[in-house]
């Protein structure tokens, strides 16, 4: 008699989850976009505004405005959002009280680049990225370089001057000498000193040895009388005065 009373507890419970899946399905699939949701992931709406992105998921949903929340192609949208220069990843979704939401992450510019017919920016992986009319990113800034030497050894330049506080500070400008081995040249903020960096070869102990340098040069009140830093040496700084 019990399993009797378990078997039919069991099959009861089934109809019922399925009963109330079913009613939410049929309940949610009635639902209409009311309002749309858009949190930028990485920060403030520098790049891209909120309505630019509202406006491209609006112009995805027009030949599907009649269709319920359940059969829009979230994907579709999201390469939509994506196509957008500005933006590096998009995770669109609704919500259970009918809203679409999307989830932005724009890209982070590290370098701007200024040549003779344009300029734009370059993201964190190296790749081309649009100047902005609603923000300006200040980064160094590398002139006439093709894109097609932009490779590893600029790129991870880039990032870490934006990655370290004291060095996105005081780098206002990089030269890419051409060469098998990337050498590079850094211009100065407070100074106006060309520092002589080298190749990325022992990135950190540099960083490390300009760093002394400068704390050094300030205590002693000695940092304008200085015109070039040589880091390319190993383990000393050979500085030239103007």
């Amino acid at each position: 008699m019990k399993k009797y009373i378990s078997y039919v507890t069991t099959i009861l419970l089934i109809i019922v989850v399925v009963f109330l899946y079913g009613f939410a399905s049929e309940r949610n699939s009635k639902k209409k976009m009311q309002q749309i949701d858009v949190v930028f992931e990485n920060g403030e709406n520098l790049f891209i505004t909120y309505d630019m992105v509202n406006k491209l998921l609006i112009q995805s949903l027009e030949n599907q405005e009649n269709q319920s929340l359940e059969s829009l192609l979230l994907n579709n949208l999201e390469k939509a959002v994506e196509s957008n220069p500005m933006i590096q990843n998009a995770e669109v979704f609704y919500t259970l009280q009918g809203n679409l939401g999307a989830i932005i992450t724009q890209k982070t510019p590290v370098l701007r680049v200024v040549n003779e017919s344009e300029s734009f920016y370059l993201d964190v992986f190296g790749k081309k990225m649009p100047l902005s009319g609603n923000y300006s990113s200040r980064v160094p800034i590398i002139a006439d370089l093709d894109l097609n030497d932009v490779g590893e050894d600029l790129t991870m330049l880039a990032n870490k001057i934006k990655n370290d506080p004291f060095l996105e500070k005081q780098i206002i400008g990089i030269k890419q000498k051409k060469g098998e081995i990337k050498q590079f040249e850094l211009y100065t903020r407070v100074g106006g000193q060309t520092i002589v960096f080298g190749s990325m070869h022992n990135f950190e102990q540099k960083k490390s040895k300009l760093k002394a340098f400068y704390q050094d040069a300030i205590a002693n009140n000695t940092l304008e009388k200085y015109d070039t830093i040589n880091l390319s040496f190993n383990n000393q700084i050979v500085c030239s005065k103007k």
